[in-house]
């Protein structure tokens, strides 16, 4: 990779007054030893880390040529097969192909942070562990992010496209006997109705209470949820879930309530940043990204 490639633009960390200086000013600043001369630009916004960078790795390069590769990020079989197992703790369900490539560009973005954190010397003085080093160099990125302060149009834009992050979602509350196979939750539900069902069940037997609908279908699965949806109050019945054959009752529901801006005008203002930091931030990974070539194994 060329240094015009890896760094940013070196006239872009020269200050704007430069070029006006006055003669004395300049001769005097020509006379500043290199070794000063880098300390000055080190003190520079770390927005100017890059062309620091560069310097350092153009004379790294030159003694010590690169691996042919070393701009190839192999995602491997193996690696791929990690993120799938690792994906859900629960086992609740499998990840989608869009699951999966999410996972892996995120690691691929490490291994960038991780390869250009070394360039610059980030690692020296700790240990090698390559999630420390990306993890090191995402701070500098993200350090170096400044976003302005947004318009209300701006946010009541973000906030039309984003409103059900904010709005009071519908509930439900139920009780819920533990899962286990039609017959035997057939004989509970008589058993209950009929008031005669066994203190062990009456202790196993959960009250869920003010639970959000749309986080039922993960838990239980979407027929249980649809199902439960369609229950009258109040009122035992079967119902089976992805784990196996339940006791239900729901007894309230409460329906959803659609946020108001000016109520959360300042919520809004903070995810807002929050995500416009992390959008610059990303395209500054991607903006490296462009310098390496991924290779997906197959």
């Amino acid at each position: 990779m060329s240094n015009a490639t890896h760094t940013l633009d070196i006239a872009s960390a020269i200050p704007s007054d430069h070029n006006n200086s006055k003669p004395s000013e300049r001769e005097a600043s020509n006379a500043r030893s290199p070794l000063s001369a880098l300390r000055n630009l080190a003190r520079e916004p770390l927005l100017h880390f890059a062309v620091l960078g560069g310097l350092i790795f153009a004379g790294d390069r030159i003694l010590h040529p690169p691996a042919k590769d070393d701009k190839v990020i192999v995602v491997t079989k193996a690696m791929r097969q990690s993120f799938i197992d690792n994906f859900d703790e629960d086992k609740e369900r499998k990840p989608t192909e869009a699951d999966i490539q999410k996972m892996v560009e995120a690691w691929v973005a490490s291994e960038i942070l991780y390869r250009e954190g070394k360039a610059l010397g980030v690692d020296r003085g700790d240990e090698m562990i390559r999630d420390r080093v990306a993890f090191k160099l995402q701070l500098l990125i993200f350090d170096q992010v400044r976003v302005p302060q947004p318009t209300d149009e701006q946010l009541q834009t973000w906030f039309a496209e984003n409103h059900a992050r904010f709005d009071a979602p519908e509930r439900v509350g139920f009780y819920l006997t533990p899962a286990t196979d039609q017959a035997t939750a057939q004989q509970q539900l008589e058993d209950i109705r009929a008031q005669r069902e066994s203190e062990d069940l009456r202790d196993q037997t959960r009250a869920i209470l003010g639970r959000p609908v749309a986080s039922l279908a993960g838990a239980f699965g979407q027929s249980f949820s649809d199902g439960l949806l369609k229950l009258p109050l109040g009122e035992w019945s079967l119902l089976q879930s992805k784990d196996g054959w339940h006791v239900v009752r729901l007894d309230s529901r409460e329906p959803g309530t659609p946020a108001k801006f000016e109520d959360v005008r300042d919520d809004v203002a903070k995810m807002w940043h929050t995500e416009e930091t992390r959008k610059q931030a990303w395209d500054a990974v991607t903006r490296l990204k462009a310098n390496y070539k991924v290779r997906y194994e197959q």
